[in-house]
């Protein structure tokens, strides 16, 4: 990472990578529901509270919960139901339900037709809560064969999907919050985290897939790979080899850090920020959950975070975080910081869980 307080240990990469940022055109529309009777309990949620809630009106809902999402212009926590008793449950709980068509079954049901009729380079799909859909997205790379194809098995689905053209092109960074190098190849860090004892930090898996041996700035080697899962996920584990301070923080770029004091689960609607070796600082908001990805290279990574937030090529790995939790790190998308685009995170929590870490 990138410690201003420690300027001759900052991680900094000369050249390029693999580019994995991966963009969806996602634009929201007329939500699949009906409202019920608005209420006046509405609880006023941190993001925070509203995940805890969300976890424990899915738990108490059962198969009556059809996925939440965070209003964060109004604070409040919005629960899709199937019925109006469930609606009850919800609002007298201090959320917000919303009656929705399809069930997360239903919705579960309809990623798995697409995974096997419709996996296709250059594409992606992710639940949106908002519209009660799977959205899908194809990228400048389909045919219009592979499209023609893509719109048979949509138009299959119903009201269960909707597919999206972006301009962009589907592919893996390589780049996060400070910059690492190795190899001729350039990330970013992502967060800083120990197990037994010992210091290590995650990055993204394409980035340690294909570099074994990291350095800094100035060409000091600082870790080697402990553990790395690329495509099926996409986290990297990099145990630290020299005697180098490992401050739990994300580099702002303008002088200052973030203090990191623990991990979080994405919610959708929540407001984040990236910070990466190429692009710096870009803030935006969690637009989709358990998205897949159809890398051009034939990749596919599952579970990923769906944001709005841009990126570019070498800030693959970098932190995404919220407040002073880490949520992502950086996977792929399209588009770029100048005219806009999409990008994709590995969530922190399944990466900590996997290599036996903890933020620190």
């Amino acid at each position: 990472m990138k410690h201003r307080r420690i300027p001759r240990r900052r991680a900094a990469v000369a050249g390029a990578g693999i580019a994995a940022l991966v963009a969806a055109g996602v634009t929201f529309q007329t939500a699949n529901a009906s409202e019920t009777a608005k209420t006046t309990d509405l609880k006023t949620l941190s993001v925070s509270a509203a995940g805890n809630l969300a976890s424990t009106l899915a738990n108490d809902l059962g198969s009556d919960a059809a996925g939440t999402y965070y209003d964060a212009k109004a604070k409040n926590l919005v629960v899709n139901v199937l019925d109006k008793a469930a609606a009850q449950a919800v609002e007298s709980a201090g959320a917000k339900a919303r009656v929705v068509e399809n069930s997360l079954a239903e919705l579960k049901s309809a990623r798995t037709t697409l995974k096997k009729d419709a996996t296709i380079p250059g594409t992606s799909w992710a639940t949106d809560p908002k519209t009660n859909r799977v959205v899908v997205t194809a990228d400048r790379t389909v045919s219009k064969a592979e499209w023609s194809k893509l719109t048979k098995v949509v138009d299959g689905l119903g009201a269960k999907a909707e597919l999206k053209r972006t301009k962009g092109e589907f592919k893996p960074f390589i780049a996060g919050g400070d910059a690492i190098s190795g190899g001729g190849g350039r990330c970013s860090l992502g967060f800083n985290v120990v197990k037994g004892g010992e210091p290590f930090f995650l990055t993204a898996g394409h980035c340690t897939e294909s570099i074994s041996t990291w350095s800094d700035s100035s060409g000091n080697e600082i870790g080697t790979n402990e553990d790395s899962s690329f495509p099926d996920n996409d986290y990297g584990l990099v145990k630290y080899t020299a005697d180098v301070d490992h401050p739990s923080e994300v580099n702002l770029y303008d002088g200052s850090a973030q203090e990191i004091t623990g991990a979080a689960e994405a919610t959708v609607g929540m407001k984040v920020t990236r910070s990466g070796s190429t692009t710096q600082v870009h803030d935006g908001s969690v637009t989709g959950l358990d998205a897949t990805v159809n890398y051009g290279s034939g990749d596919i990574v599952n579970g990923l975070i769906q944001t709005d937030v841009c990126a570019e090529p070498g800030d693959s790995g970098g932190s995404l975080f919220s407040g002073d939790k880490a949520v992502g790190l950086t996977s792929g998308g399209s588009g770029d910081c100048t005219s806009g685009g999409e990008t994709f995170f590995q969530p922190v929590t399944e990466a900590l869980s996997a290599t036996g870490t903890e933020i620190g």
